[in-house]
């Protein structure tokens, strides 16, 4: 086109190494090709076009949310005569709408972290990997807590929910395992930490949570309510561990293990072998960290409960059993995720295993039948209707010899010879010994002799020995020993 504003069009085609007849066309168009190119038209009949309008953009304005299968749906109810077809026409032009005419959605903020300064606690559920302990499922989450800078990690097993007493044992753990405190710690809103009464309360901490982050000098945060992201350092982390965790049963070949402890240390190693990963960025972090405070602050609730005559407390739903001799008295209870440790004044009295109440809300039972085998053996018919008599039988194999009992003897009897296996049981400590002898009995289909059981584990009839004492040395001779002499002088007379 420069050449052509001086020379006719075949010279300037020719100066330009294009045929005349190129020269010609642009000459007349001088537009690209790319210009010309005509806007593809509809080769069918719109087949939303009486519907889109009148009823599916209404629906998408009412409901940002909506699905477009859902809406789908919908047409394919008020219209029959739609295609399955249609479906991905329909995902497709509300696709488009939503890029067009849709709401503003919100916008993650990428930031910057530095070391040291915060870090997450959030609870995460395990049922679905199926645990076991000792073959009887293990219903149970885990408190997880990671530093956002290094991706220190520390994992604890929560046996109840997201309470303040499994947020504070957790957190100290991880706190105490990583030797130093980030100035911030935050969580999302957690009961345990946040009454959650009223969205504009901005002071809304508990006073326990308060106290435990002003004891390790953090800052507490939350992020806003239902927005999981703003959590997101430990939430994505949250699926990190639990794929690790099944990789580990896999390659384990179990998901049974012999007590808690032992899941508890599986889990462990895990962790520890996740942290060894981040190990550069971790010491980095260490050195940012504040120090720790002297001493670990509680980690455990405080209550007083009464012991009722009925050889126990309730508490949290669950009754549990302690020495009759404490009946009337009232005691201290340091209430721990897992665990009950008994206190009088300041003497500590034993530690029992927390019970959690049925899933259908009904009281549970921790029930130790060393603590009323005594008043048992005095009263044997108050086994046949007790209200705990499922968690009085230490092992299987006493419940099903009750059961073989009462099926073939009287009520009175029946019960009558489960308690003295039970009193044999805890007078001659030999529960796991007596429970694989009644096993024997039961598969043989006879019941067990209580005479013969007796005579087995009881004491010897062997005649006491007769103890000969010889006395080497005459008793006299300690006379002499206190006897006191005055040493003569040399040349004296005796």
């Amino acid at each position: 086109m420069k050449f052509r504003q001086t020379n006719s069009v075949p010279i300037a085609a020719a100066k330009a190494g294009i045929s005349p007849a190129s020269g010609y066309r642009l000459a007349a168009d001088s537009r690209l090709p790319s210009q010309k190119k005509v806007p593809r038209t509809r080769r069918r009949p719109d087949p939303l076009a009486g519907i889109w309008d009148a009823e599916i953009v209404p629906m998408l304005k009412a409901g940002p949310g909506l699905r477009a299968v859902a809406i789908f749906d919908e047409m394919r109810r008020r219209h029959p005569e739609l295609g399955d077809g249609m479906r991905r026409t329909l995902e497709r032009r509300v696709q488009a709408w939503r890029a067009v005419e849709g709401p503003d959605q919100d916008v993650i903020f990428r930031q910057v972290h530095e070391p040291g300064v915060q870090g997450l606690s959030d609870f995460t559920d395990m049922n679905d990997l199926g645990i076991t302990i000792a073959g009887a499922t293990l219903e149970h989450r885990l408190y997880h807590f990671r530093l956002v800078y290094s991706g220190f990690e520390h994992a604890h097993v929560v046996l109840g929910g997201e309470s303040f007493v499994a947020l504070a044992e957790g957190l100290q753990n991880a706190l105490w395992t990583l030797g130093g405190v980030p100035r911030e710690h935050r969580t999302d809103s957690l009961s345990a930490a946040f009454r959650n009464l009223d969205e504009a309360a901005k002071e809304d901490q508990t006073r326990r949570y308060e106290a435990l982050c002003n004891h390790y000098s953090m800052t507490p945060s939350r992020n806003n309510r239902g927005v999981a992201h703003e959590n997101g350092s430990v939430e994505s982390s949250h699926g990190h561990l639990r794929r690790a965790i099944e990789d580990a049963l896999i390659l384990r070949g179990t998901a049974d293990f012999t007590d808690l402890t032992d899941y508890r240390r599986f889990i462990g190693e895990i962790v520890s072998r996740r942290n060894a990963r981040n190990g550069k960025q971790i010491a980095i972090e260490r050195a940012a960290l504040q120090p720790l405070p002297v001493d670990r602050t509680t980690d455990y609730e405080e209550i007083s409960v009464n012991v009722t005559t009925s050889g126990g407390f309730s508490l949290r739903k669950v009754f549990y059993t302690v020495p009759s001799r404490l009946i009337g008295h009232r005691i201290c209870v340091h209430l721990y995720d897992d665990r009950l440790e008994l206190f009088v004044g300041g003497t500590s009295l034993m530690t029992l295993p927390r019970g959690r109440p049925k899933p259908d809300g009904g009281r549970g039972h921790v029930i130790d039948y060393h603590h009323i085998i005594h008043s048992l053996k005095r009263k044997p018919m108050a086994l046949l209707n007790l209200v705990y008599r499922d968690q009085l039988f230490p092992r299987e194999a006493y419940a099903r010899t009750f059961e073989c009992l009462l099926s073939r003897l009287t009520p009175r009897a029946a019960c009558k010879t489960m308690v003295k296996l039970l009193a044999l049981a805890h007078d001659r400590s030999c529960e796991a010994e007596l429970a694989d002898l009644l096993v024997i009995d039961l598969d043989q289909g006879r019941l067990p002799d209580i005479a013969a059981l007796s005579a087995l584990f009881g004491p010897g009839d062997k005649a006491v020995p007769e103890v000969a004492v010889i006395v080497v040395t005459h008793l006299a001779a300690y006379d002499d020993l206190g006897t006191v002499r005055v040493p003569q002088e040399i040349g004296a007379a005796p």
